[in-house]
């Protein structure tokens, strides 16, 4: 999706959800979310905080899952520019057991984990689907969140509903715990 695609999706989602919860604008999961320069940040749209405080909305917390997942992925293979700037807000939100759709942001962090890696530039393959790492800067300043954060990152492995591959990818992005 090119930035313009983004910026369309944000209206929209504005434009059908004119109403959220205000008070997700008070809440600890998203706090700084607001002072974040999202549209410094290449495509990204400016309105990116609205997608998170309607990920606290019971009404608008599907479509602002769907549509802030599309805005941080720059496609199926690729992590956008606003990730890293995203991710905190992400692992705080996957934390939260009041987020009615947590699952879906817990599969974005879990899909950030994945895409983050590092990728072996001796692998054809995978650099013709993933792109050279000195291409994409994102990735390690997300891997670089995740260890930041691997207290947070260390709780969400508690969950029961994750599964043997998604806690492999989260161990590996958190690193050991001792």
């Amino acid at each position: 999706m090119d930035a313009a695609a983004k910026e369309a999706a944000v209206a929209r989602f504005l434009q059908e959800y004119p109403q959220r919860d205000r008070a997700a604008t008070e809440n600890p999961s998203l706090r700084g979310c607001a002072e974040v320069a999202w549209s410094e940040i290449p495509g990204c749209p400016a309105g990116i905080p609205s997608l998170f405080y309607g990920l606290l909305d019971q009404v608008a917390a599907p479509e602002a899952a769907r549509v802030l997942t599309n805005v941080l992925l720059d496609g199926v293979f690729h992590l956008s520019a606003a990730m890293p700037a995203a991710l905190p807000f992400l692992l705080r939100l996957a934390a939260n057991p009041d987020v009615s759709v947590r699952s879906n942001v817990f599969d974005l962090v879990v899909v950030t984990a994945e895409l983050s890696q590092p990728v072996d530039a001796d692998n054809e393959r995978a650099v013709l689907l993933l792109g050279n790492d000195s291409d994409h800067p994102e990735r390690a300043q997300c891997r670089a969140i995740f260890s930041e954060q691997a207290s947070l990152v260390h709780t969400l492995l508690g969950d029961d509903t994750l599964n043997a591959a998604d806690r492999a990818w989260l161990q590996q992005v958190a690193g050991p715990w001792g």
